[in-house]
């Protein structure tokens, strides 16, 4: 009996994310990447300047580095990259489920990413989730930022740390935090309730946050939803905020203790 289409293409892509592996880059991600257990790291180009530098690191993480010149840097960059003499092959996190990591603390607050694909925005925003204390920041497997060595240098860390986790389908996800009891606020900058007004009197909930992409905002899908749209309240205009600033502000103006 022939698979149906959608079983082979899952298949496939589950093959694929087997293969793919992530060239992380700069001293600061390099080392947090090595300092983390959960990573799995395949290769380590250093020069020698990066590797004295990272001397603690590499002895943690039990890799042997290959060291190189710092002019004919091995490691397959953009050009453009600021390597600082340190590049590191990874294979991606593996978070797990959805359901699990968004459990979280007694009130847990989520980042969504409606089609979010700019590796610098998202990796600020993973630097914020963490600093604020987000359970996790959920976006897209297609259409949103993968693991990049862009993002995880923005990030400045905060990718070896807090939960970045890619559904296949946004709205099937928004409905699976609905059901675990969370409120799914969408950011609309011509939205007539604050965040602050959504929030009053359930801070105590699991509180979902969904932001879209600079200029096209939230698809019509994602409007349809979530709980209530939303904008934040010093704002005015929530489109003259760049979306990873918008993401800190509403994690704040959100959070459990009000």
């Amino acid at each position: 009996m022939k698979k149906p289409k959608w079983v082979v293409q899952k298949e496939q892509d589950k093959k694929a994310q087997g293969r793919e592996t992530v060239w992380l880059f700069g001293l600061h991600a390099v080392r947090d990447a090595l300092m983390n257990p959960a990573r799995e790291k395949l290769r380590l180009v250093v020069t020698l300047n990066a590797q004295n530098k990272l001397a603690e690191a590499i002895k943690s993480a039990g890799v042997t580095p290959e060291v190189v010149d710092s002019r004919k840097f091995a490691a397959p960059l953009d050009p453009g990259s600021v390597h600082q003499g340190a590049a590191l092959e990874v294979k991606p996190l593996d978070w797990g489920r959805l359901e699990d990591v968004c459990i979280g603390p007694a009130s847990p607050r989520v980042v969504m990413l409606d089609r979010v694909t700019d590796p610098h925005n998202v990796g600020a925003i993973l630097r914020s989730a963490e600093v604020l204390g987000a359970s996790a920041v959920v976006g897209t497997r297609h259409h949103s930022a993968p693991e990049t060595g862009a993002l995880a240098k923005t990030a400045s860390g905060a990718l070896e740390r807090q939960p970045y986790i890619r559904v296949r389908n946004l709205a099937d996800a928004i409905k699976a935090l609905q059901d675990m009891g969370y409120l799914v606020l969408g950011l609309d900058g011509e939205a007539t309730q604050t965040i602050e007004a959504a929030v009053e009197g359930k801070r105590d909930r699991p509180v979902a946050l969904v932001l879209g992409a600079e200029g096209p905002g939230l698809r019509e899908k994602t409007k349809e939803t979530v709980d209530a749209l939303v904008r934040i309240d010093a704002a005015g205009q929530f489109g003259s905020l760049n979306v990873s600033n918008a993401a800190a502000l509403a994690l704040y103006a959100s959070r459990a203790s009000g």
